[in-house]
């Protein structure tokens, strides 16, 4: 089930919030806990209702794990504890590795040794990289001490909990768990209603309609057969395009699950901080998935020794991390690419900002600012089409367009924009490239990421304070907004999509 259904917008979401309030306000606090575990169960059920005991396998199993870290922890017997923590993650991703990337292995080893191995179909079952690194999380964080959890129901909450479920963000026990124990979380409040329903709107708004918006520009540059011949404008045009889908789409995800969290009066952890806005690829990395972002850093760069032991390891244990983030993405060679970039991109900068020792890039001047503003943006456009592409091959082919091997061919329709500057220019048809139509889309969608407040700031800015629920004038106009916003953006939603298109990240 999609955040932007028709079957989450008008029956699942309205009946999740009615009864979890209805049993709120009868003081069934842990019955109300368990209805939205069990309608999180049956939301991710909705897509393959045979992967509900794959997931459900997989709480029990690192519920039950937890439970013996926790009776080994307090009979002081740390190196067992420890024994059952690693067989837990060799479990855990043994599964992600069976079911990600048993094929990609078989593939890449029929490729070397010449073999004709094979394996049958395996479906990928969705949100698997997510729920199964947020139990990680726990097992690793049970085993230091930093939380505990004896009770099952509240754990299956944690792990299932829908607004996160599916595409992050990746979530700790701890700063989660303590909000489902308040009695507040258990009141409706009108104030984190109507925040809810503005960040979830404005998510709405960013997937139906820009990121699905640009989207039709993206498939004729990167989908083209090997014989179709790419020119600059175009592969450019397509680059750019899917840059900015991949935005505003994981963006709008972004929105809408912390929106729906919020009116449920549970905060989950910011995931995306205007990153296009980054003037250095640290900086990006600070601003993109934010929560996956920490648990590299956490459990994988910092268990890999960090920048503990030298710089010369330091940069190693960065491209690792990094080789492996992009393993995680997804099972192919271009995500491998595509994190393998990225982490020759941090250990520049890093080594970069130790030449300059630490000065600080908000010193620099305005023309500086801007330079690292669009190199920075350049380089993550260069990866993202490693990214995108089918294959090694075809985001090649993509990147040479971009350098120019293809020539530069200007669209006819632009002929009488150019006035005298046409001269010397090659005109012509364009087979994958739209026009004035495609430039508009992006110049505008290049505007509201780089000029425009994300959200958390509209919203901070709109609330001026915590609004009380006693305001009843302020919050009137509110829910006029709100409702009046939300009939025009699902009238938008019916008349500019083809069909409900699933989040970008759901295939991670």
């Amino acid at each position: 089930m999609l955040f932007n259904s028709y079957e989450f917008l008008f029956y699942f979401l309205p009946l999740t919030l009615g009864v979890f309030f209805a049993l709120s306000g009868y003081r069934c606090l842990r019955t109300a806990a368990a209805w939205l575990a069990l309608v999180s169960i049956a939301f991710y059920g909705y897509w393959s209702p045979r992967y509900i005991l794959l997931l459900m396998g997989s709480i029990i199993a690192n519920f039950a794990a937890g439970q013996v870290i926790l009776r080994y922890l307090a009979r002081g017997d740390k190196p067992a504890a420890k024994r059952v923590l690693i067989l837990a993650l060799v479990a855990d991703l043994g599964a992600l590795g069976w079911f990600k990337y048993a094929n990609f292995f078989v593939d890449s080893a029929n490729a070397v040794v010449g073999t004709g191995w094979s394996l049958p179909a395996i479906v990928l079952p969705i949100g698997i990289s997510f729920f199964t690194f947020t139990q990680i999380a726990f097992l690793v964080d049970t085993y230091q001490g930093k939380v505990r959890e004896p009770r099952f129901i509240p754990y299956v909450l944690f792990v299932t909990y829908f607004p996160h479920l599916i595409a992050g963000p990746v979530l700790h026990h701890a700063e989660m768990m303590p909000q489902f124990a308040r009695d507040e979380t258990y009141r409706f409040r009108l104030d984190n209603f109507l925040v809810g329903t503005g960040f979830f709107l404005m998510g709405l708004f960013k997937k139906v309609i820009l990121a699905d918006g640009i989207q039709p520009f993206v498939a004729p540059v990167f989908d083209a057969p090997a014989g179709v011949h790419l020119t600059l404008i175009e592969a450019w045009g397509g680059a750019l395009a899917y840059t900015l889908q991949l935005y505003f789409d994981f963006s709008g995800y972004s929105d809408m699950a912390i929106g729906l969290s919020k009116m449920f009066n549970v905060d989950l952890p910011l995931n995306f901080n205007s990153p296009y806005k980054a003037r250095n690829i640290v900086d990006f990395w600070r601003r993109w998935h934010m929560t996956l972002s920490r648990f590299l850093r956490d459990y994988l760069y910092f268990a890999l020794g960090g920048n503990r032991k030298g710089s010369v390891l330091r940069y190693v244990n960065l491209m690792a991390t990094m080789l492996l983030g992009g393993l995680w993405h997804g099972a192919g060679w271009t995500f491998v690419i595509w994190g393998g970039l990225h982490g020759c991109y941090l250990i520049i900068n890093h080594f970069w900002q130790a030449l300059r020792h630490g000065q600080d890039p908000e010193h620099s001047t305005a023309a500086g600012r801007m330079a690292s503003l669009l190199l920075t943006f350049l380089c993550v456009v260069v990866a993202w089409v490693f990214f995108r592409a089918t294959s090694v091959d075809a985001a090649l082919r993509v990147l040479g367009a971009m350098a120019g091997a293809g020539g530069l061919i200007v669209p006819l329709e632009w002929q009488p924009l150019l006035g005298s500057l046409r001269d010397g220019i090659t005109f012509g048809h364009l087979d994958v490239f739209a026009g004035v139509r495609q430039l508009g889309w992006t110049a505008l969608l290049l505007a509201m990421a780089w000029g425009l407040p994300n959200s958390q700031e509209i919203m901070a800015r709109l609330r001026t304070g915590h609004l009380a629920v006693a305001s009843w004038p302020y919050a009137l106009c509110w829910a006029a907004l709100g409702g009046s916003a939300v009939v025009v953006l699902l009238l938008a939603a019916i008349n500019a999509s083809h069909g409900v298109s699933e989040f970008i990240y759901f295939n991670f």
